[in-house]
């Protein structure tokens, strides 16, 4: 019964996104809007989460700065949403009319070096059409990504990611999947800007602020001496633009902590730039900075001195 009942969810759900998908980009985009609005209004959690980290990030800005910049987010979200619902009827041939690349000569330079390509990126810009760009660039690409606790969800949501031929693992315990993945010279996508727990991470600064950020990126960088490579993609009038940035150097100290802290550093700062060119296109409804993190940075400081 259960399985049946999943079914006719699943179904369900695949004819509203083939409905909702049907729309040009435009009014996705329109619709998109609306329901950010709405959510503005309604979530009034996640808009404090946002506000109080806007304060964080830009003390300069005023109140009314942030307000309006708040609602560009929630704006944002709403069209990610619908441009998500918007890309389930894209077809391949349609690519260079709405997706454009720059820096394209630094992901074949990275590929060159026969490593395998770490690309990092955020929860920025639409970041879920971001395996478009693999198959633009003519380079497999992997990804990884949190399992939905709703199976039918999840089972639209890995349809849509997929249909491009972009490979998906989950992320728990994925190190030697990672790995394999880049032994076969293939790309492999990692969102980098989520809180994570003090066993996973290492404090270090994102908007002069001491966060806990994943070391996994760093120590894969360090192991297999594949490239870096920033990878974002960016909202702009009537599409998107990837824009890859060039691979970030490995530093190697001698020291192991060290090595990790100065590469995820790194990592940060380049996330960093990227939001403060474009602030409205980050989730800042996630909470990335918590009330613990700097007594644990402090604590880290007296463990590992420099």
């Amino acid at each position: 019964m259960r399985k049946i009942f999943e079914e006719l969810v699943y179904q369900l759900m695949r004819a509203f996104v083939w409905l909702l998908g049907s729309m040009p980009l435009s009014w996705s985009r329109r619709c998109g809007t609306v329901f950010g609005h709405l959510c503005y209004a309604v979530a009034r959690r996640r808009r404090k989460i946002a506000m109080d980290n806007l304060k964080l990030a830009f003390p300069e800005m005023t109140l009314p700065e942030r307000k309006k910049l708040s609602r560009q987010v929630f704006d944002n979200l709403g069209m990610l949403i619908f441009e998500i619902l918007w890309s389930c009827k894209l077809d391949k041939k349609s690519f260079p009319r709405y997706f454009r690349i720059e820096g394209r000569e630094h992901i074949d330079s990275a590929f060159s070096k026969g490593r395998g390509v770490l690309t990092l990126s955020a929860h920025f810009g639409n970041w879920e059409a971001l395996s478009v760009v693999g198959e633009m660039v003519g380079y497999p690409a992997t990804a990884l990504y949190r399992p939905l606790d709703f199976p039918p969800l999840e089972r639209l949501v890995l349809k849509l990611r997929t249909r491009f031929g972009a490979r998906q693992i989950p992320r728990k315990k994925a190190f030697r999947q990672i790995i394999q993945t880049l032994n076969e010279k293939q790309m492999i996508g990692l969102l980098f800007d989520q809180h994570v727990t003090k066993k996973e991470g290492v404090y270090v600064n994102f908007f002069n602020h001491p966060v806990s950020t994943s070391k996994g990126l760093a120590q894969l960088a360090l192991k297999t001496e594949a490239p870096v490579l920033p990878l974002f993609l960016v909202r702009e009038k009537g599409g998107f633009c990837a824009q890859c940035l060039p691979e970030i150097p490995l530093i190697r100290t001698g020291d192991k902590f060290n090595d990790v802290k100065l590469n995820t550093e790194q990592y940060n700062r380049v996330i960093e730039e990227m939001i403060r060119r474009y602030p409205e296109q980050w989730l800042w409804v996630h909470r990335r900075w918590r009330p613990e993190d700097f007594d644990n940075w402090l604590e880290q400081e007296k463990l590992n001195p420099s």
